[in-house]
Parts: C-alpha cells; structure tokens; sequence
C-alpha cells in the first residue's frame, strides 16, 4: 500500500488518529491529531510526541503482540482538561518494508469523565448533607438516654432540636426527589395555559405568614395591561416562586419589602418573541457578586452558615433552574452588596397551538 493511500485512508478517519510502523515512527496523521498533538509530527518517534508513559506502554505493546491496546491520553484544550480513551489496532502489510504498523484512534471522553465526576459530587454532598442531621439526632438520643433522661427542660429542648434536624433531613430528601422529577421532565414541554398573574398572587398569599413573622411587607405589582397568561406546568411554576419568593424573605428580608413585579412584552429580546418576566426584588443585605455564577449549583450557598440556619438545603435554585428551562424561559440573577438583589424569570408566551407544536 503506497504512503499516499495509506495517509489518505488515516484522513478519512472521524476521529484523531495517527499511524506508528516497526521503525517507531509516525506514518501518517490526520488533521484532528495534528491539531491535539501538534502540526509537524509525521516522521517523528512517537515517544517524543505522545509522552505520557501509559501511551507510549500501550504503544509499544500492540507494536510488539502485533495485536491490540487501549489506553488513555490525558490533555488540556486551553479552556479545560481533557480525556481521550486511546485504541490501538496493528495492521499487517503497511509501513517500512510492509512490516506492519499501529493504527491509533484517540476519541474524546471529557463529557463522560465529567458526568462521572459530577455523580460522584452529588453523592459526596447528599452524604454530608444527610449525615450531618443524622450525627445530631443520633448524639442526642444517646443523651436522652443517659444524662438527660430524668431533666424535663433538658428533654423538651433536645427533643425540639432533634425535631427541626428531622424535618431538615426530609426537606432535603422532598428537594432530591423533586429535583430528579424536574430533571427527567426537562425535555417535555408543558401544556397546561394557565393565568400567571393569578398564580403569582395565589402564591404570595400562602406565604404572607411567613412574611408577616419575618416583618416584611409582600407586594405585587401587575402587568397594567392586565391579566397575564401562558402555557407551563403550574405545579412548577408555583414552586419556583415560592422558592424566589421565600428566599427574598429570608434572606433579603432586613431590608422590610419584598416585591413582584409581572410585565408583559410582545417582543422581549431574551426570547426573540412574546414573553413574561416575573422580577423577584429585595432591599436586603445582597449577595457578593462572586457567588452568582455558581448560586444555581446544587449545594452551593453564598451564605453557608446562614442557609443552614434557615433550613435551606442547597437544591432550592437548582430545582427553580431546571423548571424554568423546561419552559424553556430565562432565570437571571442580579445583585449588589448592600442593595439588595433582583431574580428575573423569563418565560415565552405562546398560544396553545403552538406549545402543540
């Protein structure tokens, strides 16, 4: 087989792949190798191109069987670190005197070592938020079975607090299971039309006693054009309100108001069409602007002392996140430190025959 067609045949390859012969060095090279492994690499040893011991192992091995070898070659893009698994296969009758020659293939599997790294993640921090609640519990009993047995005031306090630990882990198992459902629907759009401005108001009145314990007023201010309606899951949307809604009183709430404001435009620019905004505003203390790229992380608090303390379980804007990209909407976040801070929730106005489509 002729260099040429060799070279051609390596070109037509969908992935990085490059060719080793028995002088040990590369025969041919695509272009998306050149571009992982560097532009001038054809007729180099590949040792002093590829480098990485496991490699090169990999390599020489499937040079020396003649047979197979599968590896990894770990690499950086300029923006992240990336994995790509490495397959190579020996082929008879090619390179120097038609002595044979390795054919290797590098496919990228970044996405699936991230998504491995995020699971791993996830239940790093569904562990530690759970075992925290559970060492209290578990600390107490002891106690109300040893020294705090016969203390009536001692037993009543300890009991409130195994209480509030206990209703910190089931809201954290309602988020987790609320999250997955949110996640699995993500992909289905919503077909219900319902009227958003009275859903808005049905929410602010069944979290007015909050508001009332916390001092801070509730306000709402409707579109002046009138009622506002769209098509979306209302369940859903309900508890992104409310989780907005409840966070401005609980943590914006020093500042005495939190306000609702619903606006209707028949071109917003977010949308490139018909769309409702609905802006969540306090006067509180704000948040570092440091913390707003990661606020809808799941576990992420910028306050983490302070959200355990108000029994936040770190899942609440994760949840808000991915109902509002199921309807297929925009969330923004805008803050300053010592003025308070602003929650946007964009979502498209469509006419039912649309949402059918």
């Amino acid at each position: 087989m002729s260099d040429d067609l060799l070279a051609e045949i390596v070109s037509a390859i969908p992935l990085p792949a490059l060719m080793v012969d028995q002088t040990e060095r590369i025969i041919a090279a695509n272009t998306d190798a050149r571009t992982l492994l560097g532009q001038n690499i054809v007729t180099r040893h590949f040792a002093t191109i590829l480098r990485q011991p496991q490699v090169i192992e990999a390599m020489e091995q499937s040079l020396r069987d003649k047979g197979r070898a599968k590896t990894r070659h770990l690499a950086n893009d300029g923006a992240q670190d990336t994995t790509f698994e490495v397959e190579c296969r020996y082929m008879n009758g090619v390179g120097a005197v038609s002595g044979g020659a390795v054919l290797a293939v590098f496919q990228d599997v970044t996405h699936l070592e991230q998504a491995s790294q995020m699971r791993r993640d996830f239940v790093a921090n569904v562990s530690h938020e759970l075992r925290t609640p559970l060492t209290a519990l578990m600390g107490f009993i002891e106690t109300l079975r040893g020294p705090a047995r016969e203390d009536a005031a001692a037993r009543a306090r300890f009991l409130q607090i195994m209480t509030d630990e206990a209703n910190r882990m089931n809201r954290l198992v309602g988020d987790l299971l609320s999250l997955n459902r949110v996640e699995s629907e993500e992909r289905v759009r919503p077909r219900e039309e319902l009227d958003l401005s009275g859903l808005l108001q049905s929410t602010i009145n069944s979290l007015r006693p909050l508001a009332e314990d916390a001092e801070v007023e509730l306000r709402l201010t409707d579109d002046p054009q009138g009622p506002v309606s769209l098509i979306g899951d209302s369940d859903q949307l309900r508890q992104v309100f409310t989780n907005l809604i409840e966070n401005g009183i609980k943590y914006g709430g020093s500042g005495g108001l939190v306000e609702v404001r619903i606006q209707s435009f028949e071109r917003d620019t977010a949308m490139r069409g018909p769309a409702a905004r609905v802006q969540i505003s306090d006067k509180g203390p704000g948040i570092d602007p440091t913390h707003l790229p990661r606020l809808t992380e799941r576990f992420y608090r910028a306050d983490n002392h302070r959200s355990r303390q108000l029994g936040g379980t770190g899942l609440g804007l994760a949840i808000v996140k991915h109902i509002v990209n199921r309807h297929r909407g925009r969330l923004r976040v805008e803050s300053e430190l010592g003025k308070g801070s602003v929650f946007t929730v964009i979502l498209p106005q469509q006419k039912p025959e649309e949402a059918q489509a």
